[in-house]
C-alpha cells in the first residue's frame, strides 16, 4: 500500500515554521532529482521563499541536470542565466567547496537524492560541504528525502580508513540503512563535523519502505538509475567499474546488467546459480543476455552476461550477491578477469576495486576463493559499533 510521503522539501514549502527560521542569504546545493512531489524543482521553490536571498547554486557529481556521466568526468562552474545565479560545480577542479563560494552566505540548504549505498558520492559531497561551513560560520539546512533501498537493511564491510576516497571517506558498512538527513547527524555527532546543523524531516516516511511504496515521483539522481530498482543492484553491479567487465553504461539497463565479449554466459550460469543456492542468496534471477554498449566499457562490442531481475528486494542481498559474482567469475573467466587500474575517482595509487570495497580483503578473498564464512566475517567487522551509534541518530 503506497503512503504519501514529503519530503525535507516538501515541508519546508508547506510549513511556515522551517521556512520563517530562514532569515539570511541562502546557498542551495541540489541536482536534477531535487523537486517536489508535484515534480517543480527545488531552485523555482527557493527562488519563491526567499527572492534575492538565493544568492548561488551548487551541484555534486553528474553537475546540476545529471547530464555527466562517472568517474571524473567533471562539471565546469556555471552561470544559470534563467535564475540568474552561479552555479558551483563540486565535482571540478575541485570536491571542496572553496571559501570564496560561500562569502556572504547565511545559510546552505543541501537537498540530494541519495541511492543508500557508500560507494555513491552525495553524501560525501555532503559532508565536505559541512565542513566547510562549519570553517565559514555558515548553518547547513539538510532537506531529507527517502533511501531508496530502505532505512533498515545493513550490508557490507566497515571501510577502513587507509582506502578512503571520494567513493568513500568515512567508516560506514556499504549499505547504512539511514536517510542523507541522518547521515548528516552521524557525520556532526560521530565524525567531528561542527557545523550549525538543521534538517527538515520527511513525513510519513517508515523505515521498512523501498522508493516504490513513497509515492513520490523518480526523477534519476545520476544518468544511469533510471528507475527505483536500479538502487538495488547498483549494490551488486557497482564492483564492476572495479573490473574490466561493462556493468552495462551504453545501455537502457544501466547498473542492471554485466557482461564482457569472452564471457561463456550460458556455461557460466549454471555455476553462478549454484552459488547463488549455496549460499542461500535469494530475491535475484540472472538471465542471460547479450548486448552492445554504445559508449564506455567496450563500446559497440557485444557483451555476453546476464541482467540482474529482482524477484524479492526483501530477500535479495545485492552486496553479498556482488562479491560472489566477482568470484565466481574470476576464476571462471581466468585471464579475461583483471582488475582495473587506477585512476579511479580521483585515486592514483590504490586499485580502484579497493577503494569502492574499503578494504583489499575483499579483492584478496575473491582470489583465493574463500568461503562465504570468511566474507561475512569481513563483513562483522566493527559492525556493532556501528550499529550502536546509528541507533542513537534515527530520525524515523
Amino acid at each position: 500500500m503506497i503512503k504519501k510521503v514529503e519530503t525535507g522539501l516538501d515541508r519546508l514549502f508547506n510549513e511556515p515554521k522551517w521556512k520563517d527560521a530562514i532569515r539570511g542569504n541562502v546557498g542551495y546545493l541540489c541536482h536534477a532529482a531535487s523537486v517536489d512531489n508535484r515534480i517543480i524543482h527545488g531552485i523555482d521553490l527557493m527562488k519563491s521563499l526567499f527572492g534575492d536571498r538565493l544568492t548561488c547554486l551548487f551541484s555534486p557529481q553528474h553537475g546540476l541536470f545529471g547530464d555527466a556521466q562517472d568517474d571524473m568526468i567533471e562539471s565546469d562552474h556555471t552561470w544559470l542565466s534563467h535564475y540568474n545565479l552561479p552555479v558551483y560545480s563540486l565535482y571540478s577542479e575541485t570536491r571542496i567547496p572553496k571559501p570564496e563560494m560561500l562569502e556572504g552566505l547565511d545559510h546552505m540548504i543541501i537537498d540530494l537524492q541519495n541511492i543508500g549505498w557508500r560507494a555513491y558520492t552525495y553524501i560525501f559531497t555532503m559532508t565536505l560541504m559541512m565542513e566547510a561551513c562549519a570553517r565559514a560560520g555558515v548553518e547547513v539546512i539538510v532537506l531529507d528525502r527517502p533511501n531508496p533501498v530502505n532505512g533498515t537493511s545493513i550490508e557490507g564491510n566497515l571501510l577502513d580508513p587507509s582506502f578512503r576516497s571520494f567513493v568513500g571517506l568515512h567508516p560506514l558498512p556499504f549499505r547504512y540503512g539511514m536517510t542523507i538527513g541522518e547521515i548528516a547527524i552521524y557525520a556532526k555527532k560521530y565524525w567531528g563535523i561542527n557545523v550549525p546543523l538543521t534538517v527538515v524531516p520527511m513525513s510519513g516516511w517508515e523505515r521498512n519502505m523501498h522508493f516504490s511504496d513513497t509515492g513520490l515521483p523518480w526523477v534519476l539522481p545520476s544518468p544511469n538509475l533510471s528507475n527505483p530498482e536500479t538502487a538495488f543492484t547498483f549494490g551488486s553491479t557497482v564492483f564492476f567499474e572495479g573490473v574490466n567487465f561493462s556493468e552495462g553504461r551504453g545501455t537502457t539497463k544501466s547498473l542492471e546488467m554485466i557482461g564482457h565479449p569472452k564471457m561463456e554466459h550460458f556455461r557460466i550460469h549454471s555455476i553462478l546459480k549454484e552459488a547463488f543456492s549455496k549460499n542461500n542468496l535469494k530475491g535475484i534471477t540472472l538471465r542471460p543476455v547479450t548486448f552492445v554498449p554504445t559508449f564506455q566499457k567496450f563500446q559497440d562490442e557485444h557483451c555476453h552476461g546476464y541482467q540482474l531481475h529482482i524477484t524479492d528486494n526483501r530477500l535479495y542481498q545485492p552486496w553479498r550477491t556482488g562479491q560472489v559474482l566477482c568470484q565466481v567469475l574470476y576464476h571462471e573467466m581466468g585471464d579475461d578477469f583483471t582488475w582495473k587500474q587506477p585512476p579511479f575517482e580521483y585515486e592514483y595509487e590504490k586499485l580502484p576495486i579497493d577503494i569502492l570495497n574499503g578494504t583489499d580483503k575483499l579483492r584478496l578473498w575473491v582470489e583465493q576463493k574463500g568461503e562465504f564464512a570468511e566474507l561475512e566475517k569481513i563483513e562483522n567487522e566493527g559492525m556493532d559499533a556501528f550499529l550502536s551509534q546509528r541507533q542513537e541518530i534515527l530520525l524515523y
